[in-house]
């Protein structure tokens, strides 16, 4: 038995441990194979005119836990291979969309080893054999496909060349301290089991260090590592009403140092408690139309979701997307003041570090700044190593999660306005509005927590953005606060009542969800003004508050210790 566990550890630490001083060359080896792979499979009469190997190493640390005390923590290390093979050409390949969706771009990830040579090679061997026995049927099915269907009238390739790209950078070392990060989760948590009204909370810090090895048939051999930390911290509270209410706040960084600043997150901690306690009684909002104004992380969110994913190039060929700005190409979408590009080589904005950035995407492709709207005009789109008419070249955007198949993506996002208004001017010209509608009141969204959008042309082709803050803004100036909102519409008619934009950039940094998997993007935008809107209730619980009373004191409903409460 004792024999058995050996020999179990042994293996473990083959497959998931930490690189040693005499580590492998993998980038040396990924290369070899890929070669000879091509040389042997190019004998059959389907031969692949493409093959490219990617090794994800992720190398995660977690500490979690909820009032006052740390519960869990976990240290996990995974490698996974991901192969790209393609039968046929340029023009006509196996990863051609059919309708319903992508083909089979990816055919799941591996788990692999990448110390030991024979090992790495018998991984890529068998599963180079699998993917293209594969890539086999999907292309079979795609030939039929083409036979049968419409000829489109203008017709684009599946994948375009790049040149060789060659790139190494030292492997970086995940930074986990336990110990210091159970003491930092039990000191930022501590604050909500001393409030009454705090009914649920957790946070978390997670460390993780993602190294990539990519290597392709054209020669191109590219090894990145980047480190990436976040805190998050989450509480909520319940209404009389039933109405369940959370509020959730991030941090982000490239070292755990940067996110663990006591000042700065016991600050968000007490606003959070104070947030969540005039929520509580702050008063429903009913469905609206009307003017608004987005503070600059609701921007940020806002063109994520109405323009972002609308300019995914991989969305202008896929049989099932809307297209919604296909045909917009050099027509004015938005204010000539506003311009709108994306560019993962900036890492940081006015000390704030954006986690949307990269050297290098999926592809092999490097990173490149990306005008997309310029004064007002649409004028690009992001774009994979997937060309879509007028745009047959990769703009390094080719993104994916491992396990995923590589489509284009969002990195960081900039709204930049030409000749902006002050905050106080935006809002004299949002009583303005107000008046000029008749409405009563005009809303300010000061936060959100994230947001969603509907691209295919089988649903309805709209947005929902969740706010966490929202305000009422009254003729006379004054403000209230509100709950129970969320900002929805439709693309085109939404942005066309898009009017100013202000001086007062702010960072929204998070992780987005779609086709390829989850990924970090980072939005940086000013407020704006746009002259209609539309609210609807939010999406809620309506169970009644808890019958007992909670076993923790308070004072005037804000935060205090019992011992406090008992004198």
């Amino acid at each position: 038995m004792k024999r058995y566990i050996c020999y179990a550890l042994l293996l473990q630490l083959l497959l998931l441990g930490t690189a040693t001083a005499t580590e492998l060359d993998a980038l040396d080896v990924m290369f070899r194979e890929v070669q000879r792979s091509m040389k042997v499979l190019k004998r059959h009469d389907e031969a692949p005119y493409y093959i490219s190997y990617e090794i994800t190493e992720d190398v995660a640390a977690t500490v979690s836990g909820a009032f006052g005390k740390a519960t869990s923590r976990n240290f996990i290390v995974s490698r996974y291979l991901d192969i790209d093979l393609r039968l046929g050409d340029y023009s006509l390949d196996n990863t051609h969309p059919l309708r319903g969706g992508l083909s089979e771009l990816s055919n799941g990830p591996a788990t692999t080893p990448i110390e030991d040579e024979e090992a790495l090679r018998t991984t890529l061997w068998l599963h180079t054999d699998v993917a293209y026995k594969q890539a086999l049927t999907q292309f079979t099915r795609v030939k039929s496909a083409v036979q049968s269907s419409v000829r489109p009238v203008f017709r684009v390739g599946d994948y375009s060349p790049y040149p060789v790209r060659k790139f190494s950078e030292a492997k970086v070392e995940l930074d986990a301290d336990f110990e210091h990060w159970r003491d930092k989760i039990q000191q930022y948590t501590e604050p909500f089991s001393e409030a009454e009204f705090i009914q649920d909370n957790y946070a978390y810090i997670f460390g993780d260090v993602e190294t990539r090895w990519f290597v392709n048939s054209d020669g191109s051999r590219i090894l990145v590592s980047k480190p990436y930390y976040r805190l998050v911290i989450q509480a909520t509270t319940k209404a009389d009403d039933g109405m369940e209410i959370s509020l959730e706040r991030t941090f982000d960084a490239s070292t755990p140092n940067k996110i663990l600043q006591d000042e700065q997150v016991m600050s968000a901690v007490r606003s959070m408690i104070e947030d969540l306690h005039a929520l509580r009684v702050a008063p429903l909002v009913e469905p609206y139309t009307g003017p608004a104004i987005l503070s600059g992380r609701s921007t940020g969110v806002f063109f994520h979701e109405v323009l972002g994913h609308r300019v995914e190039g991989h969305r202008q060929r896929l049989l099932d997307e809307a297209q919604t700005f296909h045909s917009q190409l050099n027509q004015r979408l938005l204010p000539r003041s506003f311009s709108v590009v994306f560019d993962p080589t900036e890492g940081s904005f006015d000390g704030v570090e954006l986690i949307g950035g990269y050297k290098y995407d999926n592809q092999g492709v490097e990173a490149q700044r990306v005008v997309v709207v310029d004064r007002g005009t649409l004028k690009g789109f992001l774009m994979s190593k997937t060309p879509i008419m007028g745009f047959y070249r990769s703009n390094g955007h080719g993104r994916k999660n491992y396990g995923y198949p590589v489509v284009s993506r969002q990195s960081n996002l900039f709204v930049e306005i030409r000749n902006p208004h002050t905050r106080d001017e935006l809002e004299a010209m949002l009583i303005e509005r107000i008046k000029e509608q008749g409405k009563p009141y005009g809303l300010y969204f000061a936060d959100v927590k994230g947001g969603f959008t509907l691209t295919a042309r089988s649903m309805p082709n709209a947005f929902n953005v969740n706010p966490l803050m929202v305000y009422r803004l009254y003729p006379d100036g004054s403000k209230e606060l509100v709950r129970g909102v969320d900002l929805i519409g439709t693309p085109l008619t939404t942005f066309s009542r898009v009017e100013a934009g202000a001086d007062d950039y702010e960072v929204f940094n998070d992780v987005c969800d779609a086709e390829s998997g989850q990924l970090p993007v980072s939005t940086v935008a000013p407020s704006i003004l746009i002259s209609q809107i539309e609210v609807q209730k939010t999406e809620s619980s309506r169970s009644i508050p808890p019958i007992l009373p909670s076993p923790v004191s308070r004072i005037d409903g804000h935060s205090g210790s019992r011992a406090d409460s008992e004198r």
